[in-house]
């Protein structure tokens, strides 16, 4: 789209009103730069991370709930730990679904308890996980020098070098 203007013309530019010029042939520098952020390597692997992330949460909650609550439930009295609450509204209710029911206001500590180990569990997986990823990044190990500094005009020279090639003073072995 050509500009009327003569200085606009002569400058190479395009009026920024039109949309073509906003947005241009094809998608314009607006979505051009959404579309090389969106294609970083880094933000790919944060999605991804992400969904892992999330199937992990379910994975521990499920391990907390099916295997490692029923036993501490049946150590503290054959129930199940989640449907432990203290009730608030003065009526009695045998279970926390008929209280739930009847909306009496309740305190779940039973569950408030289940999301403190899933999170304690899930702490120390990713405190171990970034462990290792730690141990496998390790620096490694300083190469032996090369180069040394003349003593005398303190340039670098080569290790083995007997005269110093900007200086010429003798070097000591």
């Amino acid at each position: 789209m050509a500009s009327n203007d003569p200085v606009l013309q002569n400058a190479g530019l395009t009026h920024l009103g039109s949309p073509k010029a906003l947005l241009g042939m094809r998608g314009g520098p607006l979505l051009g730069e959404f579309r090389e952020f969106a294609l970083r390597g880094n933000m790919l692997d944060m999605a991804v991370g992400i969904i892992i992330g999330a199937a992990f949460g379910r994975m521990v909650s499920s391990l907390v709930s099916d295997i490692i609550m029923p036993p501490i439930g049946l150590l503290t009295g054959r129930s199940d730990f989640s449907s432990h609450f203290f009730n608030l509204s003065g009526k009695a209710y045998a279970t926390l679904a008929e209280a739930k029911a009847a909306g009496a206001a309740t305190i779940n500590y039973g569950m408030f308890l289940n999301a403190v180990f899933d999170f304690v569990i899930v702490a120390v997986a990713v405190f171990l996980l970034i462990r290792q990823v730690n141990r496998l990044r390790s620096a490694p190990a300083p190469a032996n020098p090369t180069t040394r500094d003349c003593p005398y005009c303190c340039s670098t020279i080569s290790l083995h070098a007997s005269r110093c090639p900007n200086c010429t003073s003798t070097l000591a072995a």
